[in-house]
């Protein structure tokens, strides 16, 4: 019976203009939630219990990261720079399409950084730290 009640400005079946409605909806928080995870986060602001700004001008962002036995962070990203490890370290990052990429640093290490969105985790049983120098795009 519903299907016979029609919409007096587009003559379609009430039950089939609600369901397109519906269907549009969920297709627009859906790409908003895809977005928002994928979009560039600082990570000093997402995740302070992990990222420490120690020096900030208008050439260089320095990080001081620390992340306890089995701790995860949340999604963020990173500038070019360089990582700089202070201690050994064992951790897994996962990429904002869930890919993940497991990895095993030594302490003393030092490499350059492309820009990057993750997720990092310390998958070892010991705390680790690493320094990480962020090169900023438009110095002043």
């Amino acid at each position: 019976m519903a299907n016979l009640i029609l919409d007096a400005i587009t003559k379609a079946p009430v039950t089939h203009r609600l369901a397109v409605m519906t269907g549009l909806a969920m297709l627009g928080a859906t790409v908003f939630l895809i977005g928002a995870a994928t979009r560039a986060q600082d990570a000093a602001k997402v995740d302070p219990k992990h990222y420490k700004v120690v020096l900030e001008n208008d050439q260089v962002r320095v990080l001081r990261i620390t992340y306890g036995p089995h701790e995860k962070s949340v999604m963020h990203s990173h500038p070019a720079g360089v990582v700089v490890y202070l201690t050994d370290t064992r951790g897994k990052f996962t990429m904002p399409d869930g890919k993940t990429q497991d990895a095993v640093t030594k302490a003393g290490t030092v490499v350059w950084s492309d820009p990057t969105t993750h997720m990092p985790e310390n998958t070892g049983d010991k705390e680790f730290e690493v320094i990480q120098v962020e090169l900023k795009t438009h110095p002043k």
